[in-house]
């Protein structure tokens, strides 16, 4: 008898153990769930996405809001979408909220954005309700060489059409960036930007800034104009100086020219005096060599220094009389 009520237990313990695994594998209570909403699945299904490894609920969640809302989507193309490693619960809510909106989204377009990256639901709230984005200020200048600097606000709605392939908000702000430089670069003068900032909006929204992005340019605001620097008065300053800076460099080099041949000079001038010594030295030689051989008597020799004495004396009296001639260059 004992042994009989042990093999009952263990054959019930045996049954719970195989129900729980049973249960554990097939969802059942999703299933009971999706059955009462109206979404017709089956437990086959329920268990080959467990073979494909593919969450039940990941899918089968979805699929009853998706119903719920009257979108006629199948189990088929949720787990597709599962299995490419997309965000199936966002892609279906995105679906309803355009639905809601009146946007046309199919299911493979919002799946495709998900895909690629971009939050879909937030491009069809954008869509709804438009996006401001802020630049920094962007500097830029006028013919007269004053800096303006113009802050802008952007307001953008996400163009579904183009959200994939399509650029981002980083390239908008490049854009009205580029549209506002050049804007005050065209302004003959800076106060004509600073009277009338609308001229920056107006001509940077008719350029169709938006084309190849995923954006669509509702209208761009100048939020802030400021003035910089005087751009033209620094760069001539600069120029000067640079001119100043040249104009002494020629003038270093022109001085060293000029030094350099004066060194040259007297370098020539000293090497004629040593010729000069070096000829005022052979002088007694030749006048010794002249007396030896007979060429010149003494009476001739002391007649001639009796010349060189008078031209010396008359040398000293004119340097007397007219101190001009001594400091001359003849001298």
């Amino acid at each position: 008898m004992l042994s009989g009520l042990i093999a009952i237990i263990i054959i019930a313990v045996i049954v719970i153990v195989l129900l729980m695994i049973l249960f554990s594998f097939v969802p059942v209570g999703l299933w009971i769930s999706a059955v009462a909403a109206g979404v017709k699945v089956g437990i086959g299904t329920l268990v080959g996405m467990r073979l494909r490894r593919v969450s039940p609920r990941r899918v089968i969640n979805p699929l009853i809001k998706a119903h719920k809302a009257g979108l006629a989507l199948t189990t088929n193309q949720l787990e597709s979408h599962y299995l490419a490693g997309g965000n199936v619960d966002r892609v279906v809510d995105a679906i309803i909220a355009a639905q809601r909106a009146e946007i046309n989204l199919a299911f493979e377009r919002g799946a495709a954005i998900d895909l690629a990256g971009r939050d879909v639901l937030e491009a069809v709230q954008m869509s709804v309700n438009p996006k401001v984005i802020e630049t920094p200020f962007i500097s830029g200048v006028a013919m007269n060489g004053i800096e303006v600097k113009a802050k802008a606000r952007i307001t953008v709605r996400a163009n579904i059409d183009r959200l994939v392939g399509g650029a981002g908000e980083d390239t908008i702000i490049a854009r009205v960036g580029e549209g506002i430089v050049s804007t005050i670069g065209s302004s003959k003068h800076h106060t004509k930007v600073l009277e009338n900032p609308d001229s920056i909006s107006q001509t940077v929204l008719s350029k169709g800034l938006d084309s190849g992005t995923a954006f669509e340019i509702l209208s761009i605001d100048i939020a802030d104009v400021d003035i910089g620097k005087n751009i033209g008065a620094d760069l001539q300053t600069e120029q000067a100086l640079a001119d100043k800076n040249i104009a002494q460099a020629k003038a270093e080099e022109r001085r060293a020219m000029a030094v350099a041949t004066e060194q040259e000079m007297k370098a020539r001038v000293q090497e004629m005096r040593s010729k000069v010594v070096e000829s005022e030295a052979e002088v007694p030689l030749a006048m010794a060599e002249a007396l030896k051989s007979g060429n010149i008597g003494v009476k001739d020799y002391y007649n001639l220094k009796n010349i060189e004495a008078d031209t010396g004396m008359r040398e000293a009296i004119n340097k007397s009389t007219n101190p001009q001639d001594a400091n001359s260059p003849n001298e």
